[in-house]
């Protein structure tokens, strides 16, 4: 399992009506990716960047596969038109602990 943390800062005087359209058609798309185990969105309580989404596939391939088709491609060239400073990230489990740990 790998997570594809993406964060962007919005630029000045968007329309957020138009943004917020972009991001239900960004999400749509994701969720109907091969391979995708789920999707997070969330905004940072400190400040830049104010926007991480987090995408969760079942292997890098999957994210890889996504991430060259035309539909996301298109996706990702619409959301400059949104944001600045995009960068994306991709995590894999650790060797020390891959699995999650959580109380009790």
């Amino acid at each position: 399992m790998i997570e594809a943390n993406t964060t962007w800062d919005l630029s000045p005087n968007i329309d957020q009506e138009a943004y917020g359209e972009f991001a239900k058609k960004a999400i749509g798309a994701i969720l109907n990716a091969p391979g995708i185990i789920e999707f997070r969105a969330s905004r940072n309580m400190l400040g830049s960047p104010p926007v991480r989404s987090t995408s969760v596939f079942r292997t890098l391939a999957d994210w890889a596969s996504f991430t060259d088709s035309n539909e996301w491609r298109a996706l990702e060239a619409e959301l400059r038109d949104f944001a600045t400073n995009i960068r994306v990230e991709i995590w894999g489990p650790s060797p020390v602990l891959p699995e999650p740990v959580r109380p009790g």
